[in-house]
């Protein structure tokens, strides 16, 4: 009863199978559409990026959205393996929200989520928080890609 005490962990794989069923199984029916989304930033904006989220998730908010971005570092020295999970999560999402931010724009990582999200044929759309940051990652300005402040009306009219 209750489990098995182990403190097993269900790795990110499985999670993803498990969400799926889930809704599939809770269908959609009276629900609000809700957007897969993965939000790209870097590392050291995981503060910032919490707010986004937590605001998100507020019921009130217009803002409605199943967020499958990364949430604890990846441990391992791979790139490759780094990139096969963030892949993984990039192709159950169908738009990718950019943090910009100093630090984002002098992320490589930041930068290949964004062209691998445009490679996959999702929507790309950059937030800021404040002044429009002057550097961005490279494929910001190389794809124009559409940057809106962080403001919940911007982003539903983006979102579409």
């Amino acid at each position: 009863m209750g489990g098995n005490g182990g403190g097993d962990r269900i790795g990110p794989d499985q999670l993803i199978r498990l969400a799926d069923r889930a809704r599939q199984e809770l269908g959609d029916a009276g629900q609000r559409t809700r957007r897969n989304v993965f939000v790209s930033f870097a590392h050291e904006d995981e503060t910032e990026v919490n707010l986004l989220r937590g605001q998100a998730a507020n019921e009130s908010s217009d803002l409605e959205f199943s967020d499958w971005s990364v949430k604890e570092p990846y441990e391992s020295e791979s790139a490759e393996y780094i990139r096969r999970q963030i892949r993984e999560r990039l192709r159950h999402s169908s738009v990718t929200l950019v943090y910009l931010s100093g630090d984002a724009a002098t992320s490589k990582w930041v930068d290949w989520e964004i062209r691998e999200s445009l490679q996959l044929g999702h929507k790309v759309v950059c937030v800021y928080e404040g002044l429009r940051p002057v550097r961005v990652p490279p494929a910001v300005t190389e794809f124009a890609l559409t940057c809106v402040a962080w403001r919940h009306d911007l982003l539903m009219v983006e979102l579409g």
